[in-house]
């Protein structure tokens, strides 16, 4: 397909709008989960957009990101939505990241 710059940008961003807005909504599907499955979270993808504004001299610290990602300080999401891994997932993510 062949598109302008300005229309591939525009749905890049609704695309990554509507992930951030999925993973919001599900608050059932564990960090751990995604990392083990997919090699990425939701923490990953607020270090992402952080990285992104501060290459454009936009200064966003590490929860300012988070909090954009998972809609709620993180904090608050982990006292709300996060469990306790489970020893396979835990052995699984440390195989992950040897």
């Amino acid at each position: 397909m062949d598109m302008d710059k300005q229309t591939q940008m525009e749905i890049e961003s609704a695309t990554f709008r509507q992930l951030v807005e999925h993973l919001r909504l599900r608050t059932d599907v564990q960090n751990i989960a995604m990392m083990e499955l997919a090699g990425f979270c939701r923490n990953c993808l607020s270090r992402w957009y952080q990285e992104a504004a501060e290459a454009k001299g936009l200064p966003l610290d590490k929860a300012g990101a988070r909090a954009l990602i998972y809609g709620m300080p993180y904090d608050d999401w982990k006292k709300k939505y996060q469990t306790e891994a489970t020893p396979k997932q835990k052995a699984a993510f440390e195989k992950q990241h040897e």
